[in-house]
């Protein structure tokens, strides 16, 4: 303990100054014993994102160090403050990408606190204030032992879901949910998802539940039979030409998860009459500048989408359990951590790590 309010905590995070490559490693994190509005978790399961590897590589030049990450969690309560009276001790819990915000704002009063049009915006799970400069204040996220998270941030974890490979549904499932549930997605909606690793899988997943037909999109020959088994109905191989062209105008609505720089004007063609896309994942540029022609001789629409408020992360977790969706996951120790990172940048795992705190 280093004082009355202040307690220590083990964790792996960056500290910006990567030694032989490696770019965490384990150290102490001091975080405020909880408010009477705020409960201690111990964390027992954490998703890996690829926004963690963004995030901690300042590829967003917004990084406050030393950066904790991880905001997939699944933990267990261990202490409530006086106020919290509708979640208890031992109970487990998911924590996603945000730990509070102002609650009063427009956006928080209609549930989209991902919005936040507070002071701060929203307090994200780690790298807390990146939008106020003139802060230094951070958060460390799931990559430790334990967080501190406000009441009115937690989600309830379906008995149905399994809890070892729930942890990505905190942001890899609401991340695509929020924008197919928001597109109006339903029985006959036809649906391309663009990119199958983390977030894609996901999304070909709910949109079928949906009730969509969907076409999975990706680069590689080889995940053919992987987006068939997910649910697809069709694949597409995008640097198939001909493929490409034959799908011209064929989706109302596509999802596009690719977390690195792209070129947007391979994919608005295949969108029909008043089609719509979202990029999800891509917090950045476009490779080539969008062709605004291709947009609008079709009334097609272009946007984007950032995760999703509380209510409808909850919504999410819900529907999963309900339609037996669950994130294919690989499990890896935290001190295994950097060599996760480059699997996942060498696109080496199965579409999601989730690190056993435990072990």
């Amino acid at each position: 303990m280093n004082n009355d309010n202040k307690f220590s905590v083990r964790g792996f995070g960056a500290s910006g100054d990567f030694i032989n490559g490696k770019t965490l490693k384990e150290m102490d994190i001091v975080r405020n014993k909880p408010k009477s509005d705020e409960v201690l978790i111990e964390v027992l399961y954490c998703g890996v994102c690829h926004s963690d590897i963004h995030q901690v590589n300042n590829d967003w030049k917004n990084t406050r160090y030393p950066c904790v990450p991880g905001h997939e969690v699944i933990g267990k309560i261990i202490e409530t403050g006086s106020e919290v009276s509708n979640f208890k001790i031992d109970q487990i819990v998911g924590v996603g990408c945000m730990i509070d915000s102002c609650k009063n704002c427009e956006s928080c009063t209609k549930g989209e606190e991902q919005l936040c049009l507070g002071e701060h915006g929203a307090t994200m799970t780690y790298n807390g204030y990146f939008n106020d400069p003139e802060s230094d204040y951070n958060t460390f996220g799931g990559y430790s032992s334990h967080i501190v998270v406000n009441k009115e941030f937690l989600l309830t974890i379906p008995e149905k879901l399994e809890l070892s490979s729930a942890a990505p549904i905190l942001c890899a499932g609401i991340t695509t949910y929020s924008p197919l549930k928001n597109a109006g997605i339903r029985q006959g909606s036809t649906v391309a998802i663009v990119g199958i690793g983390g977030l894609g899988h996901m999304a070909v997943q709910i949109a079928k539940a949906m009730g969509a037909k969907v076409t999975a999109i990706t680069t590689k020959q080889e995940k053919r039979e992987e987006a068939l088994k997910l649910g697809a109905d069709e694949v597409l191989v995008s640097e198939n030409k001909k493929e490409m062209k034959a799908s011209e105008l064929a989706f109302d609505f596509i999802l596009i998860t690719i977390p690195y720089s792209f070129d947007i004007n391979l994919y608005v063609p295949l969108l029909g009459v008043k089609g719509s896309l979202v990029t999800v994942g891509l917090l950045g540029a476009y490779k080539e500048p969008l062709d605004n022609m291709e947009v609008a001789k079709f009334n097609r629409s272009v946007g984007g989408s950032l995760i999703g408020g509380i209510k409808e992360t909850q919504e999410v977790l819900d529907f999963c359990a309900e339609h037996g969706i669950a994130p294919e996951v690989e499990m890896t120790k935290i001190e295994d951590i950097n060599d996760a990172f480059d699997h996942i940048k060498n696109e080496d795992v199965r579409f999601r790590y989730v690190i056993d705190m435990a072990n």
